[in-house]
């Protein structure tokens, strides 16, 4: 039986704090995207993996966190440009939305303050910190923390989540996004499910199939002018190939890329479509803990099976 995994990454301006030329349509996209999809999510009942920014969980703080062991200047546009952007750095009212839902979401982990886990400048002390501090923050609310999605896919101090009692996280995804994307997955007909495997620390690592704005700008309209929404046709095929089968089709997106009504119609195609699927075959739609804890349940009764990279294969349940 194959299923669908849809992880966001949830940050508000944290996934851009870092830059020096932030794009302005997403860095102010990203409260309407976060309930857009809230909203989408609901209607078509479907749950979802939600990584936070632990950072928005707060309610207000002095901007310097001088606990945390940060780089130099690493919270300064906090404390300058975005000094009076309380709608950038906090989201309360967001992970509300999350909580609160009718449908059984997922809340994970994006790290404190979008820390990029895989660069040399991230030692191992302030992997640490930025995981405690998430998790700390996620018991004020009542949450535990099963999953993690890596700030801009950059996978590092994997050990780290595993001492914290993470299960899983998402790990790069084995096809490309953009124009070659399109062409490899449409015309060179490559799979786009994915199998979940056991790393040496025991974690899950569910891989992402595809990004769902990874086709974008004069690209897009020019496709969307003489065929349809590239990304839509895809995630359909992803997601008919998921029920044939007994793969994951695993998507992913930020609520900040939901910058125009069209990203809305995208958003909205895809989840009616995984609807009408469901409705017709075995498929299901889980989240990043889910299948986790079916590997969990798997490995109990006969152990994981070995891949041709030495990581365990864990999709036999």
């Amino acid at each position: 039986m194959g299923s669908i995994v849809i992880s966001l990454d949830a940050e508000l301006g944290w996934g851009f704090h870092d830059l020096e030329s932030p794009p302005i349509d997403r860095v102010e996209s990203g409260r309407r995207g976060w309930s857009v999809m809230l909203e989408l999510c609901s209607e078509y009942d479907v749950p979802a993996t939600w990584a936070v920014v632990g950072h928005l969980m707060l309610e207000s703080c002095d901007g310097t966190h001088a606990d945390h062991p940060s780089p130099e200047g690493w919270f300064a546009r906090e404390r300058s440009e975005w000094r009076d952007r309380e709608d950038l750095r906090f989201g309360p009212d967001l992970v509300r939305g999350i909580i609160d839902s009718d449908v059984d979401h997922e809340f994970a982990s994006h790290s404190f303050s979008h820390v990029l886990f895989g660069r040399p400048e991230t030692d191992r002390e302030l992997a640490v910190a930025e995981l405690d501090r998430s998790i700390e923050l996620a018991t004020e609310w009542d949450q535990t923390i099963d999953s993690f999605v890596y700030p801009r896919n950059d996978v590092g101090h994997r050990d780290v989540l595993a001492e914290s009692g993470v299960s899983a996280y998402r790990g790069r995804s084995p096809t490309r996004d953009g124009i070659r994307g399109v062409f490899d997955s449409t015309l060179r007909d490559r799979s786009m499910v994915v199998d979940p495997t056991v790393d040496e620390h025991g974690l899950v690592n569910v891989p992402a199939s595809l990004f769902l704005f990874g086709f974008e700008g004069t690209a897009r309209t020019v496709a969307e002018s003489i065929w349809n929404d590239p990304m839509v046709v895809l995630a359909r095929r992803g997601i008919d190939e998921a029920a044939a089968s007994d793969g994951i089709f695993h998507m992913w997106l930020h609520p900040n890329n939901l910058t125009h009504e069209r990203d809305d119609r995208r958003m909205e195609a895809i989840l009616a479509y995984i609807d009408k699927r469901r409705a017709e075959t075995d498929l299901t739609v889980e989240t990043m803990a889910d299948v986790a804890r079916q590997v969990d349940d798997c490995d109990g009764i006969d152990g994981p099976a070995k891949g041709v990279d030495g990581q365990a294969t864990a999709r036999q349940y």
